[in-house]
């Protein structure tokens, strides 16, 4: 009887040990999940890429820069008053794709 005891004890701690463990491990990927999709939507929040009057041309901003990394030749007094206002307020872009398209739209 003290065998019977003593080995329900065993697999019982056993078992209790593997689902700790477990519980464990999924707590810390978890965490580690959070703080990833937290870099992200920072990541998000930051405005990548920003199209803005310079110099009456289109200047291309990188992040909170105040020199635009790039300029494109095109007078913007050429653009409608809605498209000048916007301008001037700075136009925000996700990527590179958005930007192309939105010059392609905008230049044409």
């Amino acid at each position: 009887m003290d065998r019977k005891i003593f080995f329900t004890l065993a697999v019982s701690l056993t078992i209790s040990g593997f689902i700790v463990i477990c519980t464990l491990g999924q707590s810390l990927r978890y965490k580690k999940m959070e703080a990833e999709a937290t870099k992200s939507v920072s990541r998000l929040e930051q405005a990548e890429i920003t199209v803005r009057e310079f110099n009456g041309r289109l200047g291309i901003f990188k992040g909170d820069g105040e020199k635009p990394y790039r300029i494109i030749d095109y007078n913007v007094n050429l653009l409608s008053d809605y498209d000048r206002k916007q301008l001037c307020e700075g136009i925000v872009m996700e990527n590179e794709e958005q930007l192309r398209i939105y010059l392609e739209d905008i230049i044409t």
